[in-house]
């Protein structure tokens, strides 16, 4: 199955001051900004498209029980996961496990945008946390 970069994710301390980063001195537009409390997301979120190429900023919102959180409290601020885009979650998902490949079932969601996503186990992937995700209801 055909897959394409489709965002890299970023653990921020302070989402303005990286958005104005990210737009003011890399020049990238602010597409969306918000924040999610759903259960194993729990962050403020802000999409930067920087000349074509997507850039998801996140910032926990719960220190306690944001994945975001758990992540900077062991590596730091910086990327956190790389989103391949797929043409149909369900079938690549049917590949993963023929070729033993787990993923993180409690991450699988529909974000705001109809986004469909999921992550892989870290532990199959070189240690990278890799989202497959797809927009069923886009024209790709």
């Amino acid at each position: 199955m055909k897959k394409a970069l489709d965002h890299i994710g970023i653990a921020v301390r302070d989402i303005h001051e990286s958005i104005q980063f990210y737009t003011e001195i890399l020049g990238g537009t602010l597409v969306d900004h918000y924040r999610s409390e759903a259960q194993g997301v729990e962050s403020e979120v802000a999409i930067i498209d920087v000349d074509g190429s997507r850039i998801e900023l996140l910032m926990p919102t719960n220190n306690d029980t944001s994945p975001i959180a758990r992540f900077m409290k062991q590596k730091g601020k910086g990327v956190h996961h790389i989103a391949y885009r797929v043409d149909d979650l369900d079938e690549a998902l049917q590949e993963l496990k023929q070729q033993g490949i787990r993923t993180l079932e409690d991450t699988r969601r529909i974000n705001k945008h109809g986004c469909r996503l999921i992550y892989l186990n870290p532990a199959d992937t070189e240690g990278t946390i890799v989202e497959y995700c797809d927009y069923p209801d886009h024209i790709n």
